[in-house]
């Protein structure tokens, strides 16, 4: 009972909300989009909705989809440019300035830990993963979602992670569950700091956030770019399509490499996930170079599409737009220089 408990993570006390409230982006009570985002989420859909997604055939792998294992001694080699590696969801490892650095580190088993149905993932003893990591420099975390902030993947970094930088809002879940306050820099959109020579800025998206029934939109949802003198990197984070793609392209682009937010899209949440095709107008908006899609391939959050479906069509939009991608297994060490198209998912 107290592990539930604990999965909601911290209250919004008075002294917090007075906190919140300085954000420009604060406005009736909670955070607000840039623009008018409204979702067809009805109670009396939500049945229908539950039944289609246990039913779907082609929602699931038919087997565990397997991760290339982790090998610390080429991760922590000196590089030239970034090197990551994808755990698949919206996980990602980067070693950049010889730093390693941790995004959404959500490698737990289950995204509805709070409900009487498992939603399991895709890979098995994928928390494990943690222990086989170097210790981490900084974690990042784009907002307070299940699938992107994980109570079981906190509690096997907090030991080994020195700082974090998350979506304000966020902090309070953090020092609920343990973490040194001392350790939280919290970020509202377009805020930046300079960590070890990289330049990062906390970006705007089309989303919403929440753990539990009274606070939704109590923490900022965004993305983050990641600017050394050499490189610039941008990881979306989940998000609508909109606006803002294009200033974030003219404020901090060009990108060299970009992580998409392309999966869990449904037409009645189209304005907080974007289908494949906006995932690559995206991309070109923001002025990225070469792009991969993320947030697929780890759990099946909607009833819509095939598992590989987001790749699969990210691929065909992306030959039609003349945008270079790149498509890494899960586990695989790459640099955004690497080609790789092979469509792994279908071996």
């Amino acid at each position: 009972m107290k592990n539930f408990q604990l999965q909601f993570g911290g209250k919004v006390t008075k002294e917090l909300q007075a906190q919140y409230e300085k954000s420009e982006n604060w406005k009736d009570g909670k955070f607000q989009n840039l623009e008018n985002t409204e979702m067809d989420l009805s109670l009396g859909k939500i049945p229908g909705a539950i039944y289609k997604q246990l039913t779907k055939e082609d929602q699931k792998p038919k087997e565990n989809l397997p991760i290339i294992p982790f090998d610390k001694t080429a991760f922590l080699a000196p590089a030239d440019k970034a090197k990551f590696i994808w755990y698949g969801h919206s996980v990602v490892l980067m070693r950049l300035n010889d730093q390693t650095i941790l995004i959404d580190p959500m490698l737990g088993s289950n995204t509805t830990p709070i409900a009487p149905i498992a939603n399991k993932r895709f890979s098995e003893d994928s928390l494990s993963l943690i222990d086989r990591f170097p210790e981490i420099d900084l974690i990042l975390l784009t907002h307070d979602h299940y699938d992107h902030l994980d109570y079981d993947s906190i509690q096997e970094l907090k030991h080994k992670t020195k700082k974090y930088f998350v979506a304000i809002g966020l902090k309070r879940h953090l020092v609920k569950w343990g973490v040194d306050a001392n350790l939280i820099t919290e970020f509202d959109w377009w805020n930046d700091e300079t960590f070890e020579n990289i330049q990062i800025t906390f970006t705007p998206t089309r989303h919403f956030s929440g753990r539990g029934l009274t606070d939704r939109a109590k923490c900022l949802w965004g993305g983050w770019v990641f600017k050394t003198e050499k490189e610039n990197i941008w990881f979306s984070g989940d998000g609508g399509y909109g606006s803002h793609f294009k200033n974030i392209g003219e404020r901090l682009g060009p990108f060299d490499f970009a992580f998409m937010e392309c999966g869990q899209y449904n037409d009645d949440w189209r304005p907080i996930h974007m289908f494949p095709d906006e995932s690559i107008q995206a991309a070109l908006d923001a002025n990225v170079k070469k792009a991969m899609p993320v947030h697929w391939a780890g759990f099946s959050l909607s009833y819509q599409h095939a598992w590989t479906d987001p790749a699969e069509e990210f691929v065909n939009f992306a030959k039609e737009k003349g945008l270079e991608y790149l498509l890494a297994p899960l586990g695989k060490l790459f640099t955004y220089a690497d080609t790789i198209k092979e469509k792994w998912w279908n071996n």
